[in-house]
């Protein structure tokens, strides 16, 4: 059985693109954004109009993890076409790659540091440091891991997180941030007064909040569910925290083609640049990757995963705040 670096260098034979495969990839998915768009503005029925919205919004995760591949260049990474084009998209996603790229990169080299600053990922507080906070600390720290927060994803990870804040921040390294926010008002502008309210509902509000709150709630609780382990600097590995700290997210081949196989969050951690479409395959190949720690999309298992709030060093384990003050 393969450990440590060794098996890292045993996945890199999985790292390579196909880009044929990675080309139709993105054009069949595109192709069912599009039918599901159209079908949301001409079907006849408004209930048909919703599922039609809904299953848009569901099929902008997949195309979100497909950009989100390419950031690691794991698909089409000598393309300009794709690199132009993925530029757009993450534009359009809310997205911009000016700062995606720069605060996941960072999630990825300190995933499951307890002490890291928490750039790209949820904050994670240890029980003592909670219990030492300023009411004004826990608030902002509790309302930042709410699942309110999670739910509308759209406004607070996406808009917020990802356009306003690095926008003013930084205007001129985040331009693309403020060419994000200011593509939104004008689609939302132009949809109000050509296609009327319940159009621009079904075309932006709608499956941009579905695949928000999806997205959302997949990067949380790939990180922050019951069996986790976080781990001191001194302590840390890069195979360490993408075996114990990541999770695989058990899901049906529906859900696996939506969510582009991030489920496999696990290997995806452990080598980034494996294609999303190939991580079926090494799981299958590699018994040291077949019993990782797992969450789920059932309603009980997603209750587990809000109510964790804080490390407990002691216990070794995510607790809920009861259990932080009780001490």
């Amino acid at each position: 059985m393969k450990t440590g670096k060794e098996l890292i260098l045993a996945t890199r034979e999985y790292a390579s693109d196909n880009s044929a495969r990675s080309w139709w990839v993105i054009i069949s998915t595109a192709a069912a954004y599009g039918a599901a768009m159209a079908g949301a503005l001409l079907l006849p029925f408004w209930w048909l109009q919703v599922a039609a919205s809904v299953l848009a919004g569901l099929l902008m995760v997949r195309l979100f993890v497909i950009y989100h591949d390419h950031q690691h260049h794991a698909i089409l990474p000598k393309s300009k076409f794709a690199a132009a084009l993925m530029r757009v998209w993450g534009v359009y996603a809310m997205t911009p790659s000016s700062i995606w790229r720069h605060s996941h990169n960072h999630h990825h080299n300190h995933n499951s540091k307890i002490r890291s600053a928490h750039i790209g990922s949820f904050p994670v507080m240890t029980s003592a440091r909670y219990r030492e906070s300023s009411k004004a600390e826990r608030a902002k720290y509790l309302a930042i891991r709410h699942p309110l927060t999670i739910l509308f994803g759209y406004f607070s990870v996406f808009v917020i997180g990802m356009c306003v804040v690095p926008a003013v921040e930084n205007p001129k390294a985040h331009r693309d941030s403020i060419i994000a926010l200011l593509l939104h008002i004008v689609f939302y502008t132009l949809g109000f007064i050509f296609l009327g309210w319940f159009a621009t509902f079904l075309l932006l509000f709608l499956p941009f909040t579905v695949a928000s709150a999806l997205g959302s709630y997949l990067f949380y609780a790939q990180h922050n569910f019951p069996d986790v382990t976080y781990i001191d600097k001194d302590g840390w590995t890069y195979e360490g925290a993408a075996l114990l700290s990541s999770s695989f997210c058990k899901m049906g081949p529906l859900m696996n083609y939506f969510t582009g196989n991030i489920g496999y969050h696990h290997i995806h951690h452990l080598n980034s640049k494996i294609p999303f479409y190939r991580l079926p395959e090494v799981l299958s190949a590699m018994p040291e990757l077949q019993s990782p720690k797992t969450t789920s999309l059932s309603p009980m298992e997603m209750i587990r995963c809000l109510r964790l709030k804080v490390w407990d060093v002691e216990r070794q384990r995510m607790i809920g705040l009861s259990e932080a003050l009780a001490k």
